[in-house]
């Protein structure tokens, strides 16, 4: 499952971090990151689907 959210991150950084933890302060940092510059969107988000527990739903 980790590899379509980091297929879903290099695509679209955002979706990536809110299939992972959902609509937080990662996935607001993301959108913020993803807009400054697309690259440092897809490192955050790959970072964050490596590191954190998928939340419970």
């Amino acid at each position: 499952m980790d590899i379509i959210r980091i297929i879903l991150a290099v695509i679209l950084p955002p979706l990536g971090v809110f299939a992972q933890v959902g609509i937080g302060k990662h996935f607001w940092l993301n959108i913020l990151l993803t807009l400054l510059g697309y690259i440092p969107g897809i490192i955050h988000a790959v970072w964050i689907i490596a590191r954190e527990p998928q939340v419970a739903r």
